[in-house]
């Protein structure tokens, strides 16, 4: 352990984080915690995370770039000492432009070696404020007023999302913004950016002039300072900005290594935007404080079509230990053919973020041989709750042993939907609480806090699943309703309240509709007013004005006679899920049939059998010598579907 002073830890430097054993276990677990966790871990803050691992491992390659999708391609690569040098240098530039421990810094940038200067030498001066640039610019200014951001680090080029042309419409709509500091496109010559405007400088210029061996601010950085906010609750609703403390973000990072064993040897590509808690987090400060390698496949990351179609080939050249994405992007991969790539260098497969299918595991695992681990994280857990780790197969659904140090409760569900105070038995099915070192520091409106926690402290959830003999936690459902499109957290009521609002709708409700890419795609149900008319058509086009944020809007709207309700007059959205399934698979039906050439009097019933499954039934006399071609194309077609189907005979 090292003895610290105020003199900007001038003490010697710690060790990087190490697995202390494996974990296979909850004994493991256990065993963990016989260390008291102040002797367990002492690092205090993630700019420590950082010099620790840049004196550790110097030279070796912490960043790896690519500038493109093709495997023959030369990357970018930083090692440790140089990621943490500019990181001193990011965190100087910063500190000169009047950025202390209480101001935000702004990021709007794409994958890029860049962003990780933004947020670690943000963290190391002030609070970092990772941004989705999908969002709209008033949503964006919402979101940088709220955490009062006083620098804007953004992408100095349109090519990815538009960002630079948002960045300046921002600039004179956020009171609290002084500088915005333009990141340069990876290779773009010196000197020709052209003049910028007052207040705009480039991040380069500005941060080449800091020192690079210490952080000029003599900061202490506490384990309570906050070090960033990130925004959650479904990011198409009212700004809502969970705080991080160092101390959070540090535990998911030891933790991470503790029990996904973590070390130098391990190569990763991290293809999670770094707006999200996954990437910057798990993925990244996890891998990073370790020795690991970590791969950014390009600005446009696993959004770019180049890198998924050579991913097999990238993995080849590059020899990551691990794969780790959310489902769709699974899903897409499970499309890509190895063509004789060598991925034996996969030793660890996990995803996060969505629901995992069944079927795409099976299949996965069919096709690469690599068993898909499952873990839960989220935003108001700084993006880690529980793993499971290498060597430990689960069924889908189960995401595994809690961490270290942390509690871990299934309750009862009360009347409303929320938590009660009565703990469920092994096997039973309620809402999951977390007590934890890694919890958040609560949101930035404190009116935004009182759901988040149960009268007595505990972090609760809103995820609904059980605890098996094993002690690990498998998922069943939310008791939210978020609709979640490729991990990405939309609020339904975003998009009611754009429909309600035309004067034909007297009723209506978005859910997901399942779908083979996304896990959930938004889709829309209404009724209308008595005598009133509108084409589905119509409603759907007024519904997309109102809606800012692409994802969020509807890919159909239904016109229904009446709206399924429970007995105290709620809108009973399990039935409507069903109704959207049943839909996409009848929709599936008929692109099969017509394939096939069928006839529509030929064609199989579908129907919907309570609120999990949908039903096929194909009428073999009727479709004649294609029945069985037409059943093999249809378990072919709904297999990927993240709904339960059931095909058979009428």
């Amino acid at each position: 352990m090292t003895t610290r002073h105020d003199n900007n830890y001038s003490t010697p430097v710690g060790a990087p984080f190490r697995p202390a054993l494996p974990v296979r276990s909850l004994a493991d677990i256990r065993k963990l915690e016989e260390t008291p966790l102040e002797q367990a871990l002492t690092v205090r803050s993630t700019y420590e995370i950082f010099r620790n691992a840049g004196h550790a491992f110097g030279g070796k390659t912490a960043l790896t770039f690519l500038r493109t999708g093709n495997p023959a391609d030369e990357p970018i690569r930083w090692s440790y000492a140089e990621l943490l040098a500019r990181i001193h240098q990011t965190a100087n530039m910063l500190h000169t432009l009047g950025v202390g421990p209480d101001d935000a810094v702004a990021v709007l940038l794409p994958g890029c070696l860049e962003y990780h200067l933004a947020l670690w030498g943000g963290e190391a001066a002030g609070i970092v404020q990772p941004l989705s640039p999908l969002l709209t610019d008033e949503k964006l200014v919402a979101l940088m007023t709220a955490g009062r951001a006083k620098v804007l680090i953004a992408y100095g080029s349109d090519s990815e999302s538009g960002m630079w042309s948002k960045a300046m419409r921002l600039r004179g709509q956020v009171p609290t913004l002084t500088t915005v500091l333009r990141v340069a496109p990876h290779d773009e010559a010196p000197g020709t950016a052209g003049t910028l405007p007052e207040g705009v400088a480039e991040f380069d210029v500005l941060r080449a002039a800091q020192p690079d061996d210490r952080l000029v601010s003599g900061r202490d950085i506490a384990p309570a300072d906050i070090a960033a906010y990130f925004h959650t609750g479904g990011t198409t609703g009212a700004p809502k900005l969970a705080r991080h403390s160092h101390g959070a973000q540090v535990f998911t990072a030891w933790a991470s290594v503790q029990v996904a064993g973590m070390n130098e040897n391990g190569i990763s590509i991290n293809g999670y935007p770094l707006f999200h808690v996954a990437g910057v987090l798990p993925a990244s400060l996890s891998s990073l404080s370790a020795g690991v390698e970590v791969i950014i496949p390009t600005p446009s990351l696993l959004r770019n079509k180049e890198v998924l179609a050579n991913y097999w080939k990238l993995v080849a050249k590059y020899r990551p230990t691990s794969l780790s994405a959310v489902p769709t992007v699974l899903a897409a991969l499970a499309n890509v053919p190895l063509a004789g790539a060598d991925i034996s260098s996969i030793t660890y497969c996990r995803t996060g973020a969505a629901v995992l299918a069944p079927e795409l595991a099976a299949r996965f695992e069919r096709l690469f041989g690599l068993h898909v681990h499952e873990s839960l994280g989220m935003t108001e857990m700084a993006g880690i709750s529980t793993i499971t780790p290498p060597g430990v197969d689960g069924p889908a659904g189960c995401v595994g042993f809690r961490l270290p140090y942390m509690q871990m409760r299934v309750v009862a569900l009360d009347e409303n939907g929320n938590a009660s105070d009565r703990e469920v038995a092994l096997g039973e099915q309620g809402m999951v609480l977390f007590k934890s070192p890694n919890v958040f520091s609560g949101f930035v409106d404190p009116a935004d806090n009182a759901k988040a926690f149960t009268a007595d402290g505990w972090l609760a959830t809103g995820d609904l699943g059980w605890i098996d003999s094993e002690e690990r936690l498998n998922l069943t459902g939310r008791s939210k309703d978020l609709i979640i499109r490729s991990g990405h957290n939309i609020d339904p009521k975003t998009i009611e309240d754009a429909l309600g609002a035309h004067p034909a709708v007297q009723l209506c409700a978005a859910v997901g509709a399942p779908d083979a890419y996304a896990g959930e795609l938004p889709v829309i149900f209404a009724t209308l007013v008595p005598g009133a008319s509108a084409t589905e058509e119509e409603l759907l086009a007024f519904t997309a004005e109102r809606v800012d944020e692409a994802p969020a809007k509807p890919k159909w709207v239904s016109v229904i006679e009446t709206m399924p309700m429970t007995n105290v007059g709620k809108i009973y959205k399990p039935e409507l899920r069903a109704m959207a399934a049943r839909q996409v698979v009848s929709a599936t039906v008929v692109e099969v049939c017509v394939s096939l050439g069928l006839p529509e009097a030929a064609r199989p019933v579908v129907k919907t059998e309570g609120e999990t499954l949908v039903r096929v039934l194909i009428d073999n006399a009727a479709a004649g010598a294609l029945a069985a071609s037409l059943q093999e194309r249809l378990q072919k077609a709904l297999e990927p579907l993240p709904f339960k189907t059931r095909i058979g005979a009428q």
